[in-house]
C-alpha cells in the first residue's frame, strides 16, 4: 500500500468519478486508474463496484473511505501547524496604541513566543487609532474607548478610573481627591481633541454645568505628563496609565465615577492573520489569568 494508491482512493470515492479525481489532483484519468486497481489487487479486495457509468463503494470501500478521511484530515492540520509556525517566525506586526501600559505583559510574553515578529509601536488617541485600522496602517489597536465596535474584533483588557494628577510641588498635592466644580478653578493640562478622556470629562462637567479651562493642550500622554510635572497644571488619566512616577500626585475624581475600558482591537476582514490571531491570543490568556 503506498500513499498515492490511497490518495487516489480518497479522492475517488469523494468525488464519485474517475475523471472528475484526475481533474482534482492534476493527473491523467489512466493514471489514477491504475492506483486504484493496483491497490484493489494488491489486496484481492474490491473497493468500487463500477457499473456503465456509474460508480458506488463497495463496504471495505466505504470503511476504507472512513480511514482515508481521518488521514487526510490529519494531514491538513498537519500542514496548517507548519504553515503558521512559518508565518510566525519573520514578519512585523503593527500596534497604534494610546497606551502601551495595557499591553506590556502581552507584548513581553509575545516576544518570548515569536521573537521573529518584528513589533513596532505608534502612539495615538483613539480617534486616531481607528483611523489608522480602517486605513490598513496598523494591524492592531489599543484604545481606551470605541463609538462603532461593528468592523472590529474587540477583547476587553481592563477597566479603569479616570484620575488627575499633579506635580507634588503644586497647591493641590495634599488632596486626596477632587471634586469637578473645584476642579473648574485650576488650569488643565490637556491632551489633543479626540483624546477619549478628556471628551468623558467634558462631557460630564458639561452636563453638570460647570466650565473646564483647558490652559494647555498637548499631543500625546507624555507630553502632557511631562508638562504637569514641570507644576503648571492639573493633567487627567487613566489609572492603569499613571505610572509611579515619583514627580507626581494622583488624585481621585469625586463625583460620578468614569471609568475607562481599554480595549484590543483589529478589523473583522483582518483577524485571520496569523500575527494578529497570535497576539489576541497571547492576551485573552493573560487576561483570563
Amino acid at each position: 500500500m503506498r500513499y498515492v494508491q490511497l490518495r487516489a482512493f480518497h479522492h475517488v470515492a469523494l468525488a464519485g468519478s474517475f475523471s472528475q479525481a484526475a481533474r482534482d489532483l492534476s493527473l491523467t484519468q489512466p493514471a489514477i486508474s491504475d492506483q486504484v486497481r493496483w491497490l484493489e489487487e494488491e489486496y484481492d479486495v474490491p473497493l468500487f463496484v463500477r457499473k456503465r457509468r456509474q460508480l458506488t463503494l463497495t463496504p471495505a470501500g466505504t470503511r476504507l473511505l472512513a480511514a482515508t478521511r481521518r488521514l487526510f484530515d490529519a494531514e491538513g492540520e498537519a500542514l496548517d501547524v507548519l504553515q503558521e509556525e512559518r508565518s510566525l517566525r519573520a514578519g512585523v506586526l503593527r500596534i497604534a496604541a494610546d497606551s502601551v501600559d495595557h499591553i506590556l505583559d502581552v507584548l513581553t510574553v509575545y516576544r518570548q513566543r515569536f521573537p521573529g515578529i518584528q513589533i513596532r509601536i505608534v502612539g495615538g488617541n483613539s480617534s486616531s487609532i481607528v483611523e489608522d485600522l480602517l486605513a490598513y496602517d496598523v494591524d492592531i489597536g489599543v484604545l481606551g474607548e470605541l463609538a462603532d465596535e461593528r468592523p472590529f474584533e474587540v477583547l476587553s483588557l481592563n477597566v479603569s478610573p479616570v484620575v488627575l494628577f499633579v506635580a507634588r510641588s503644586h497647591p493641590l498635592a495634599g488632596h486626596a481627591s477632587l471634586s469637578l466644580q473645584a476642579l473648574s478653578a485650576w488650569s488643565l493640562v490637556m491632551r489633543e481633541e479626540g483624546s477619549r478622556t478628556r471628551l468623558m470629562v467634558e462631557k460630564l462637567a458639561a452636563a453638570e454645568g460647570i466650565s473646564l479651562r483647558c490652559a494647555i493642550e498637548a499631543e500625546g500622554r507624555e507630553a502632557v505628563r511631562r508638562i504637569v510635572a514641570a507644576g503648571v497644571g492639573v493633567g487627567m488619566v487613566s489609572e492603569a496609565e499613571f505610572d509611579n512616577d515619583p514627580r507626581l500626585v494622583k488624585i481621585a475624581l469625586e463625583g460620578q465615577p468614569l471609568t475607562m475600558h481599554e480595549k484590543l482591537i483589529c478589523l473583522k476582514d483582518r483577524r485571520n492573520g496569523k500575527a494578529i490571531q497570535a497576539f489576541f491570543a497571547t492576551a485573552r490568556r493573560l487576561t483570563q489569568e
